[in-house]
């Protein structure tokens, strides 16, 4: 393994996946929204929009990101819709995030006993008042483990819009091997990068689960 190597392409490396970050960063904020509203439109159970959301999840589950992400940027073209490798990749990974995220809120909310609406209703207030008051706080305790996979598992899967030339840190891996012909050093530092990366959030995302049990729980 070249010293020499490793130092020169390190750079590259680093500046590329400040691209990998951003791309999860923007897709997870759009994902949680796309996720809760999907999962509140489920559990109101209202006729067109509960279709429309069962669908969007069914088919963004039932499919690979990889195909989502070549429908978006070579399929939609053909309709008139065209975007850059970097909104396609973005709306590939939100729109996938986004499916799994509305089943961890869905499954969070209905997991808190239904004896607290009922006896919230009870109480005076309206429907939309107790989900906001008293089930989402619960809940979001109970999604938080999910919630923090999800954006774990986005963070590895920004390497999948590699395929189509946006220059995060596995396709910058590729043009430095492609220049040097060292593809175990490149890629296994490109490897330990992602390993460094993950683990950083993982701690942060861990923390932030015991520091929002304890609030919730007093």
């Amino acid at each position: 393994m070249d010293v020499t190597i490793i130092i020169d392409s390190l750079p590259s490396l680093l500046k590329a996946t400040l691209m990998t970050i951003l791309l999860a960063a923007i897709s997870i904020i759009i994902a949680l929204v796309l996720g809760f509203f999907a999962a509140i439109v489920r559990i109101l159970k209202v006729r067109i929009l509960n279709g429309i959301a069962t669908a969007y999840v069914s088919i963004i589950r039932g499919t690979p990101l990889l195909v989502q992400i070549f429908v978006i940027y070579y399929g939609l073209p053909q309709i008139g819709i065209s975007l850059d490798p970097i909104s396609s990749g973005v709306v590939a990974l939100s729109l996938n995030a986004g499916a799994y995220l509305s089943e961890s809120f869905r499954a969070a909310i209905l997991a808190v006993d239904n004896g607290q609406m009922e006896a919230s209703l009870s109480m005076g207030m309206t429907y939309s008042q107790a989900l906001r008051r008293i089930i989402l706080p619960q809940s979001l305790r109970i999604a938080i483990p999910t919630l923090s996979n999800t954006f774990i598992v986005l963070i590895k899967d920004t390497s999948l819009v590699s395929v189509i030339t946006v220059t995060e840190l596995l396709q910058m891996s590729s043009l430095i091997i492609a220049k040097t012909f060292e593809p175990l050093t490149i890629y296994l530092l490109a490897a330990a990068i992602y390993w460094i990366l993950i683990t950083f959030f993982t701690t942060i995302l861990d923390k932030l689960e015991v520091r929002t049990s304890k609030y919730l729980v007093r």
